[in-house]
């Protein structure tokens, strides 16, 4: 206070400019009018009254004055957000039936803030809303599982699958021996049957097996991933490179996996997959049963409200992993398919064509259209030949 009354008396006493005061105070001009202002708005004049430094503070620096609170009703926040993730629902449509409730309610404009800011407390994005049912996330954790063979001692890696649907975030776990095209496939496929249902979009990374062209915009699928989605009705729309946020909930899903379930095996030694998935399910169920820290309910109870009711339902029969291959067929007519010869109709000699390789079968197409199909055979060199895919010369020497 002592620096006040020495800047008041400059100014008011000794006529000094504000400038003159700020430099023989040592304080900046601004700082030198704000006292000043602060003492006219007390009602001060030269001299000053008998006040100690306390009284002089208290008619300078009031306390702010005390704002009531505000008592307009507030939504249930929480209610809201569930009901945001549900196909068609708007955050306008919301406040209108908040509004219904509570005409001397918020205005829209405050509703969606105080709706933004309850999100941040939650630790939410409000970037991406998922919709109930619409997208399932996958990926592998970057930890694998040593597995050990129990007649030679050899420890094989498992790795490990990793899918959470985006509303709900309920996650589905499972160990394969690899991440390729046959094991990814596979985990597609048990993961929908653990979810009991299809959803409507699978977001994978830019994974070998299902990205055979990785593409900031339009990648290439494998074929037989194609295909999969085609079974069971999704459509398969891969996470852009370099745009994590475009897989946010899988990398969560992953990152909690890790700390939830495969750190608490890490001292167990396991001597077959089935041991160890065994072992990865009863974890899973009080991974998914466990209480969101900052918000109501788990990855269950949430899954079982919005998600599970607005999956599709699975198609009667499971898809049948099928390979796909470029394959030419010779000048006999034939193609080649791990060194067993199938034929084709001769007017598709030196043609390129589409294999569909399944474990009981053979499919060649041309042009998307089935030309061919056999009963797979595994004698090596042999042929496999119908004879109406035969010239006619061919036919009549072979009767």
């Amino acid at each position: 206070m002592r620096k006040i009354r020495e800047v008041l008396r400059l100014l008011w006493d000794q006529g000094c400019s504000i400038r003159e005061v700020a430099r023989s105070c040592g304080l900046a001009r601004s700082t030198v009018g704000e006292y000043e202002r602060r003492a006219v708005a007390a009602g001060l004049g030269w001299p000053l009254p008998e006040v100690d430094d306390a009284g002089l503070e208290a008619l300078l620096f009031p306390p702010a004055p005390i704002i009531a609170p505000d008592q307009r009703p507030l939504p249930d926040w929480h209610a809201l957000d569930l009901e945001l993730r549900r196909k068609g629902v708007t955050r306008m449509l919301l406040w209108q039936e908040y509004r219904e409730q509570h005409p001397d309610g918020y205005s829209y404009t405050r509703f969606c803030e105080l709706l933004q800011e309850w999100r941040g407390l939650q630790g939410l994005s409000m970037r991406q809303i998922h919709l109930a049912g619409e997208k399932v996330f996958v990926d592998y954790a970057g930890t694998s599982v040593p597995v050990v063979d129990p007649e030679t001692g050899e420890i094989c890696e498992a790795q490990v699958f990793v899918a959470a649907l985006g509303a709900s975030q309920y996650a589905f776990v499972e160990a394969t021996w690899t991440q390729g095209l046959n094991d990814w496939i596979g985990s597609h496929a048990r993961m929908l049957a653990f979810f009991g249902g299809c959803p409507q979009v699978v977001v994978p990374d830019n994974l070998k097996a299902g990205v055979t062209s990785p593409h900031l915009y339009e990648p290439d699928l494998n074929p037989t991933y194609l295909e999969f989605a085609r079974h069971y009705a999704l459509a398969v729309i891969p996470a852009r490179a370099g745009k994590p946020q475009d897989k946010a909930v899988v990398e969560s899903a992953v990152q909690v996996a890790e700390r939830w379930i495969l750190a608490r095996l890490r001292n167990r030694t396991f001597f077959s997959l089935i041991e160890l998935n065994d072992a990865i399910h009863e974890l899973l169920g009080a991974f998914n049963a466990k209480a969101f820290q900052k918000r109501p309910g788990s990855r269950a109870s949430v899954f079982a409200e919005l998600d599970k009711p607005a999956l599709r339902p699975l198609p009667a029969e499971r898809y049948v992993f099928a390979r796909w291959a470029k394959v030419r067929a010779h000048v006999d007519y034939h193609v080649s398919v791990d060194k067993h010869h199938y034929s084709v109709p001769f007017q598709l000699a030196r043609i390129q064509l589409d294999a569909r390789i399944t474990a009981a079968s053979i499919e060649v197409f041309h042009q998307g259209k089935r030309v061919a199909s056999h009963a797979r055979s595994n004698r090596k060199g042999g042929h496999t030949t119908i004879r109406e895919h035969m010239p006619p010369a061919h036919q009549a020497q072979a009767a």
